[in-house]
């Protein structure tokens, strides 16, 4: 990423579940109160996902919290919102997910230049025993970095 970035939060859970085919940064279309809630962080998207229909993609399961101190007009904290792409990027990303098995997941929100991103992954679901996998490199990676730190550097 580019200077004047600022991370809001990482959909760890996603890049465990999912294989990440490609990445794609996308502006999101808020309200007022929407973009204060998510600049102080009170967002939620476990199950959050991507969907194309008539030539637009729209963001779902993606839970931003009531501002606290907005007035009675607040927003819909469950509403889909619209993410802003151009034409030519949306045609490809739905010849991809007319494949077999890929769908959009969000990957990240941050800000940009004061403006809400959203970094859409073209992903694949994994299975069992790839996640074991993971976990598996994960550990040993984690063991490696703790013998390399306690004989200080040094390689036996």
């Amino acid at each position: 990423m580019a200077e004047n970035v600022k991370y809001i939060a990482q959909n760890k859970k996603a890049r465990f579940n999912y294989t990440v085919e490609d990445t794609i940064e996308c502006g999101i279309v808020l309200e007022g109160t929407e973009v204060k809630s998510v600049k102080n962080g009170n967002i939620s998207f476990p199950d959050a996902f991507a969907e194309i229909t008539n030539g637009e993609v729209w963001l779902q399961g993606f839970h931003i919290s009531e501002y606290a101190f907005s007035s009675i007009f607040n927003h819909d904290p469950d509403r889909k919102k619209k993410l802003l792409l151009h034409r030519d990027e949306i045609k490809r990303l739905q010849r991809k997910v007319d494949e077999k098995g890929y769908t959009l997941i969000p990957l990240d929100f941050y800000l940009k230049k004061g403006r809400v991103k959203v970094t859409l992954g073209v992903c694949k679901g994994k299975k069992l025993f790839d996640k074991r996998a993971d976990i598996k490199n994960r550990d040993i990676q984690r063991d490696i970095a703790r013998d390399f730190k306690s004989t200080g550097g040094r390689l036996l």
